[in-house]
């Protein structure tokens, strides 16, 4: 990148990042109170360097200020509310003043055209539920190009294969267990790849091993892209493959990149892995500042040889967090018992709580040992406590749940 054109970016980074702590200082009694109590003030950072000073925000904020203590702008400026599951019962909410939308679709729709997404294609949406606000948002961002739009539904996988082979979908958006899932489905039923029009494999919620990536666009005859997102705020497509596939790029007119230590939360030199964090420049409704994700990444040196100038990321697989993921929503185990001891009454002894991979259907499971008092003779009964759990857990995270009741030796040596 050319000096000047370095410089003018930098500028205008600095420019808005002091525009948001400004206005989350001013207008977020939670920003002003963290900043006090550290001796912190806006007008301190005056370079990016000086963003290391800020302390970190994490998801337990999202839940301590449920639902609308970290907003920054009046309700009668929201004009969208979003949530998503969070670390307690509570969900994580976020909202979107008009301002924001117009970025977030703008910001989605340059993701999509890098994959070369365009007014000829038909766009499948195919996302579980815990991941519906993405939907949305994916479904404008198509829209502006002039794509021909199937917006996300609850469909069998076998209804959705449908869709995709008769409505001749070209591009579809979904996770890459989804996108196993499904190409499991094709082999499985031997269906002719030359009767479906898919050609572009848009994976999102988690990263995905070289090793799938391959196996997913030989057996499908796709091209697949990668999109990166949170679940909870602000949404997806912060980051996008280029048709180098040489690491995503940010939207770094919109948001703050650093790679930080996950043990200290010391910033980490590009080349080095550690946790992403991500601070907000555009966003009015609800700036975040330093927030700690939890996803492992490295800053990528250099230009890409797509000519585009934007930082880039390389996107890891496993957390510097305990947070489960499961098809691309993050999952607390701490919600996980929270619901469970609102459904029961008390706290099980032994319980296990995992992502379940081996199934044909990727899913989360719950193990809960049995006791005197969960034990009953009338089987009807123990069913309807299991069932509760179980729709509990799938209102809240909108994932597919078993919940399954077990002898306590069957825990013996398995961690929870």
């Amino acid at each position: 990148m050319p000096s000047a054109e370095f410089d003018d970016r930098a500028q205008r980074q600095l420019e808005r990042l002091q525009s948001t702590l400004n206005r989350a200082f001013r207008s977020v009694p939670f920003h002003q109170e963290r900043l006090r109590r550290n001796g912190i003030r806006p007008e301190q950072v005056e370079s990016m360097a000086d963003l290391a000073l800020m302390p970190f925000m994490t998801r337990r904020h999202l839940a301590e200020n449920y639902p609308y203590g970290l907003f920054a702008v009046p309700l009668r400026d929201i004009v969208r509310i979003h949530t998503a599951p969070g670390t307690t019962l509570n969900p994580s909410v976020s909202g979107y003043t008009a301002q924001d939308l117009r970025h977030w679709t703008a910001m989605v729709s340059e993701s999509l055209a890098a994959a070369g997404v365009g007014e000829e294609d038909i766009l499948q949406i195919s996302l579980d539920p815990g991941l519906n606000d993405w939907g949305r948002d994916y479904k404008l961002g198509a829209e502006a190009l002039g794509a021909s739009v199937i917006p996300n539904s609850l469909l069998s996988l076998e209804k959705q294969l449908m869709v995709l082979r008769d409505y001749r979908t070209t591009t579809l958006i979904t996770t890459p267990a989804y996108a196993v899932q499904l190409a499991d489905h094709v082999n499985a039923l031997s269906i002719d790849l030359n009767r479906l029009a898919l050609k572009t494999l848009i994976l999102v919620g988690e990263p995905v091993p070289p090793e799938v990536r391959r196996r997913l666009e030989d057996e499908l005859q796709v091209v697949t892209w990668l999109h990166y997102g949170l679940s909870e705020v602000p949404g997806p497509a912060l980051a996008y493959e280029c048709p180098q596939h040489a690491g995503l790029h940010v939207h770094d007119e919109h948001f703050l990149i650093e790679i930080v230590e996950p043990d200290t939360g010391r910033p980490l030199p590009p080349g080095a892995e550690g946790e992403l964090v991500l601070t907000s420049l555009t966003i009015r409704a609800m700036p975040l500042i330093r927030f700690r994700t939890g996803d492992r990444a490295r800053r990528l040196e250099g230009p890409c040889d797509c000519g585009k100038s934007a930082e880039r990321i390389a996107w890891l697989t496993g957390r510097t967090d305990n947070l489960m993921v499961l098809r691309g929503v993050k999952i607390d185990r701490g919600q996980v018992m929270a619901q469970i001891r609102a459904a029961l009454g008390f706290e099980p002894d032994l319980y296990r709580i995992f992502v379940n991979t081996e199934t044909h259907r990727s899913l989360l499971e719950v193990w809960i040992g049995v006791d005197d008092r969960i034990f009953s003779d009338e089987i009807k009964m123990l069913e309807k406590r299991m069932a509760d759990i179980g729709r509990r857990l799938y209102e809240s995270l909108g994932v597919p749940v078993t919940v399954r009741l077990k002898e306590r030796d069957t825990f013996a040596g398995a961690g929870q």
